[in-house]
Order: structure tokens, then sequence, then C-alpha cells
């Protein structure tokens, strides 16, 4: 196990649950982060959340300087760093690509210069596009991003060629990429990115594909960050979540405290993991509706129920969860925070947050763009 690892984007939701985990187990932490004002608010202060322990250096990863600084004296690196969001990707084509995709080929450059033990990369089960679903005859298929034309008549559901219903199933590793968003891309870009680099010299890397992450110290203000925090901010404004579609698709959400031991885990496990894709979450499909439903119920907003849009943004998907197997046969991990209990820890940090609601901006930039149906 490294005894120096540096975070980039250690300062926000995972990089810091992150380091509070390698702390406790006794290693020193570093963290070069941007602090951008979407996520960490207009002052750009060193976030409370992150322990004082944690040498943060402020830096862009885009920068090589500041790259070349942060990997100084460190044995392994999780490359956190990232624009994140689907939908504002579809827009802001140039800064997705820049952040992700450069500010990756910054950080393996450097690593030429700097090798490191052990190199994880955050990637996202963005990658998938459609999870994979099953015919009634059993066979399994990856099925195509729904036609514009399908979803404007507010069919939402994943039907084969010929019209038959097909159900989904866990998505694993080996499902062929269909990188249907520009933030798809530049994640999976990452990955390759970091397993070019790797083989090139000689640094074991691999990639974790997260699925949806909630947790406490989520950018409730960021209306472009995880499901549950674009509905947290909706309700402590009084406003009702807004769902997209029927609110019947599905997601699997895991917990950011397993998410955080899924990237230690990764950092120890030094052969097997090498050159590896494994998906962290748990198997377990949930739908938005519920979500929103339950995050209700659990902030005491029982009078407020999530208003069903029937709209749909262009990139997004319908059915995907994750296989977990891999993860658990590679890395030995389980994810052990049940979504009732982690839902209740979630809502008990958000009570007496406050927080921007710009859920409605958001969506209004879509329909601009002709980026919502």
């Amino acid at each position: 196990m490294p005894d120096h690892v540096l975070i980039t984007g250690g300062a926000g939701f995972i990089g810091s649950h992150l380091a509070d985990e390698l702390l406790r187990a006794g290693h020193r932490v570093r963290a070069l982060d941007n602090l951008v004002p979407q996520v960490h608010g207009p002052d750009r202060r060193r976030p409370a959340h992150l322990d004082p322990a944690v040498e943060l250096l402020v830096g862009d990863v885009r920068d090589r300087d500041a790259v070349r600084r942060a990997l100084r004296g460190v044995d392994a690196v999780v490359h956190l760093a990232a624009a994140v969001g689907v939908g504002q990707s579809m827009y802001r084509v140039e800064r997705y690509t820049s952040v992700n995709a450069v500010g990756t080929a910054v950080l393996t450059e450097a690593l030429a210069e700097q090798p490191v033990r052990r190199l994880v990369i955050a990637s996202s089960m963005s990658v998938y596009g459609e999870g994979l679903y099953r015919r009634q005859s059993g066979e399994l298929v990856a099925p195509r991003s729904r036609p514009v034309e399908q979803l404007k008549r507010g069919a939402f559901e994943i039907c084969a060629a010929d019209g038959e219903a097909l159900v989904p199933v866990p998505t694993p590793e080996d499902k062929i990429p269909a990188l249907d968003s520009v933030y798809a891309l530049s994640k999976y870009d990452q990955e390759r990115l970091c397993f070019i680099a790797g083989r090139a010299h000689g640094i074991p890397a691999v990639a974790l594909r997260l699925f949806n992450v909630y947790g406490p110290r989520q950018a409730l203000s960021n209306p472009y960050t995880g499901a549950l925090a674009i509905f947290a901010a909706r309700l402590l404004n009084n406003r009702p979540p807004l769902v997209f579609e029927d609110g019947l698709q599905q997601r699997d959400f895991v917990s950011v405290h397993d998410v955080a031991e899924a990237c230690v885990k990764a950092l120890a496990e030094d052969t097997v993991a090498a050159g590896k894709v494994l998906n962290i979450g748990t198997g377990r499909p949930r739908s938005i509706r519920d979500v929103a439903e339950a995050l209700c119920k659990a902030l005491g907003k029982h009078e407020i129920e999530p208003e069903i849009t029937g709209r749909c943004r262009v990139g997004d998907v319908r059915h995907c969860f994750a296989d977990t197997r891999e993860a658990r046969r590679v890395l030995g991990f389980t994810p052990s925070v049940p979504f009732e209990r982690g839902l209740l820890e979630l809502a008990g940090w958000i009570d007496g947050q406050t927080a921007r609601d710009g859920a409605a901006q958001a969506r209004a930039e879509l329909e601009a763009r002709g980026l919502s149906l």
C-alpha cells in the first residue's frame, strides 16, 4: 500500500471522503484541486469538510507545472479531477474535453517523468450508454440510444428492432461502450489515456466505473451534479424535485463511503487489477421517481411530491445498473451501505444546509439549445 497519495480533485465530494479513509489508515495525502466556483462557490476557499491534515495545492490539472509539483514525492495517484455532468457537457464541449481529456493528458505526461507505484482513475457508468438488456428468449442485447422521434412521442422504454420489449439486466464491464454524450466520451478518453501511459511507463493502472454516487458533501448548488443533490437543492427551497421522462428510468445509487473504500482497495491491489476497468455500484436498480419520493420523506417534506416532467434530455439513457461481480472478484469489494441508511445520513447532513436551486435554469439552458425534448 502506498504511503503518500495524490488525489486530483481531492477537495471535492469523493476526494475528501477518500482522503479521510487514507488518513485513518495512516497515509499521507496531498490534494490538487482548482476549487472551481460551480462546485466550491465563488470564494474558492479551502472547504471546511477537507481534513486539515490534507496538503492542498490549489491548481488546475491542465497546468503542467502545478501537476509536476503535485507529483513530487508521492507513491500513487487517484485521478478524480473532472468536469462532471451529462447535460452540461452537450453544450460546453470545449470545457469538458479540455478538463477531462487534456487534463488527463497533462497528468500522464508528467507521470512519464515522475512515475508512481499505482494509478487509479475514476471513470463513469456513462461510458456504457444504455445498459444491457435481455429478450424473452434469453438473448442479451446492447441496444442503441433511443431515437429522438421515439422520445418526442413519450415512448421512453427500450425495445428491440422488431418491437419486442426488452428487460434491463446488470451491465458488465465487457459491454461495448456507447458514447452518447460528450461527458461519456471524455471519461472513456481518461481511461484509455491512463492505461496507455501505465503500460508505457510501468505504472499499474485501474479504472473504476462509478455509478450514481451520493452522500454528504455533494455540491448542492451545482445543478449538474448527482440526482439526489439536485433534488435536495429543490427541496431546501420548498420546491418539488424535477424528474425527467416518467420517472421510471433506473439507476444504481452507491454511497460515497463505498466508493472511497473501493478506491482504497484499488490502491492496495497491485497485480490482478492492473489494466482493468471495474464497476463500482450496488447492482440494485432504483427508479428515479422512487428515489425522489424517498428523499422528500427523509427530509420531512411530506407535502411535496416530485414533479414528473415528461421531458427528456439528449444523451440520457433509460436503464443502467452495475454487474458488480468483477469488482468483488478482483478487489474483494462489496458495498456495505444500504440505500436506506445512506439516504438517512444524506438527509441528516442536508438538514441545515443552504443551496441555490439552479435546476430550472439548467433545464432552460438545455431547452434553448434543443437538448431537452
